[in-house]
């Protein structure tokens, strides 16, 4: 992830060339909608209204913006960032069959109910905790879900924006 972790102030972030702005955006969230919005409202003056303006663009995301985001305790594939996401799945316990398993037919039950990957922010929460949220969204309707699964990606891209800027 050369050339994102804080390695640029807001009044940086303010000062790229738009496509660089773009292209590290592009890594909190693999959306160009969302990076070209949020590119396109510097000047901010703080990083408190960059947040609100990242936060307020991530509010209506497609299907499209999963592609590459992996199921919890897989290795992220192309079109991912797999640094953050290998950082953020840190505390999934590979070494743990158990829990390896049930998020496997986890992900697998929720796919084939939601035809989506599963998301949910990763980072700061243990295996039982991820599993606990599968299963609790499991029970979701459609919209509740997409709801939620829009949700998780804010709070993604919110956290990953802190390490770009």
């Amino acid at each position: 992830m050369t050339g994102t972790r804080r390695d640029v102030s807001v009044d940086g972030f303010n000062a790229l060339p738009e496509a660089e702005a773009t292209r590290r955006l592009l890594t909190c969230l693999n959306v160009p909608r969302w990076a070209a919005e949020v590119a396109g409202g510097r000047r901010y003056p703080d990083y408190a209204a960059l947040a609100a303006q990242a936060g307020a663009s991530a509010a209506q995301l497609s299907d499209a913006a999963l592609d590459g985001h992996p199921r919890i305790g897989e290795r992220a594939g192309a079109g991912h960032d797999a640094e953050f996401s290998a950082r953020e799945q840190g505390q999934v316990d590979r070494g743990d069959a158990a829990v390896m398993a049930a998020l496997t037919e986890g992900n697998r039950e929720y796919e084939q109910r939601f035809g989506r990957v599963f998301l949910i922010r990763a980072a700061n929460r243990s295996s039982s905790q991820i599993l606990a949220e599968l299963r609790r969204r499991l029970g979701n309707d459609d919209e509740t879900e997409r709801a939620e699964t829009v949700a998780a990606l804010r709070e993604i891209a919110l956290l990953r924006l802190k390490d770009v800027v």
